[in-house]
């Protein structure tokens, strides 16, 4: 440990929830340099929903170096480009009846954040972005501007402008509906709020503590964008590519974005990744003019389109996860019933689901205690007051309900001093459990 002390930045912060030099990981497995075996309920930030090293993508990624396919190539034209298009369009847009285009960007979610923002100030012609309480959206300068969390604003040592902010849905309590306070301050020119080229929303807020937004909320919300002409943006990096239970998060809503931005499992395997899709009409750009190196990843392309064609040909993965998504909400609500003493609830969809402890030492110390017992699992919220399962979405039964096992006894030590003994069958009440993905993560 003594070489990361001495070289690495301060900022690093997952491995101080961690401290071990992880070398080795399989599926839903991270195993440390002792050999030491651990359930990942991190998985990357939500950039492994399909596990570590999934056998297929590996193969084909495998095969591809082999083959001296191109690593780098710019926006050029490439085999692994087209492949991957295709794909993308017979298996996501198709089925869906969407007629997005899709622009690559820089490799990252912030990347895809800016490239967005831009394209909306461009195409309406107007500087102001509407984005919401709790939401998180990168640590770049135009996506830190609509990120609400104080802890990385003040990072960035200047004024952030050009966003102004809206309560999300709940933040000032149930009964009252934000998306009709959004509506009121556009129709009013005494608002102080500036006419927005867009609305940028998660449908789940990750890294805001897992605030799931009603299906009713976000069709007000794309209702009141189209009363103010003004375009929606979702920001689906980390609740996309299948951790709701849908390919997108917003396809349950049946809402309709004008701009869609994805990263993270975009390319299954962990690759650095980000692209938006957005309606043609949008699509001003002139050439260049949103730039980047690494615009494009090749090694990307080979292993989402391995993801695509195997996970996403048809609906039985996505059944799988709305199944496990069921699953991990009743267990962790028993959770709350048995232990939380009407101070922990729960939150969240398929399996996007998190604890909201009354505090975020509490959410700390269960994390920790669960880390003792061989499960990796990390906190969010403004005041890391929310325990976040984050599991692969390949994650078989029985490891699912052993990592649910231990965050109950993580629960019971810490808020009551008792030892719980591992006694759930997995999913002993669901005769037509399958074990579809988990056989593709083996």
């Amino acid at each position: 440990m003594k070489v990361f002390e001495e070289i690495e930045s301060e900022v690093q912060s997952y491995a101080r929830s961690f401290p071990r030099v992880f070398n080795k990981a399989q599926g839903e497995y991270l195993y440390d340099e002792e050999g030491n075996q651990y359930l990942d309920f991190l998985a990357g930030a939500g950039t492994l929903n399909y596990g570590h090293n999934n056998p297929i993508f590996k193969k084909a990624l495998l095969e591809y170096i082999e083959q001296d396919g191109i690593t780098h190539g710019l926006d050029l034209h490439t085999k692994a480009k087209r492949e991957f298009l295709e794909s993308f369009y017979e298996h996501i847009l198709k089925p869906r009846d969407m007629s997005y285009v899709m622009q690559f960007t820089g490799p990252t979610g912030t990347n895809a954040v800016e490239a967005a923002l831009k394209i909306a100030r461009k195409y309406k012609g107007r500087e102001n972005i509407i984005s919401f309480t709790n939401g998180f959206h990168g640590c770049s300068m135009g996506a830190l501007a609509a990120t609400g969390n104080s802890h990385h604003r003040g990072a960035a040592g200047v004024s952030m402008s050009g966003v102004s902010r809206i309560p999300y849905e709940g933040y000032l309590g149930d009964d009252i509906d934000t998306t009709a306070y959004l509506d009121k301050v556009l129709s009013d020119s005494s608002s102080g709020i500036d006419l927005p080229a867009a609305v940028m929303v998660e449908t789940v807020q990750g890294e805001g503590g897992i605030n799931a937004a009603s299906f009713e909320w976000l069709r007000n919300l794309q209702d009141v964008c189209t009363k103010h002409d003004v375009l929606l943006i979702v920001d689906d990096i980390q609740a996309g590519c299948g951790r709701t239970g849908s390919y997108f998060s917003f396809e349950e809503a049946g809402i309709k974005p004008d701009i869609v931005t994805l990263s993270k499992s975009l390319s299954g395997y962990g690759l650095p990744f980000a692209v938006v899709l957005m309606k043609p009409e949008l699509d001003q750009w002139k050439p260049g003019e949103h730039n980047g190196t690494f615009r494009g990843n090749n090694l990307a392309f080979v292993t989402a389109k391995a993801a695509i064609d195997n996970f996403w040909s048809d609906d039985k993965f996505a059944k799988e996860v709305q199944r496990k998504g069921d699953y991990i909400g009743q267990r962790l609500e028993t959770i709350v019933d048995k232990y939380g003493d009407g101070n922990m609830t729960t939150r969240g969809r398929g399996m996007f689901r998190g604890l909201n402890c009354v505090s975020g030492d509490l959410a700390s110390e269960i994390t920790r205690e669960a880390f003792k017992h061989g499960l990796v699992i990390e906190t969010s919220g403004a005041e890391d007051h929310v325990v976040k399962t984050l599991c692969p979405l390949t994650i078989s039964d029985e490891n699912l309900t052993k990592a649910l096992d231990i965050v109950e006894q993580a629960v019971a030590k810490v808020l009551k001093g008792q030892d719980v003994p591992e006694e759930h069958d997995f999913f002993a009440d669901d005769e037509s459990s399958s074990e579809e993905g988990t056989e593709a993560a083996a």
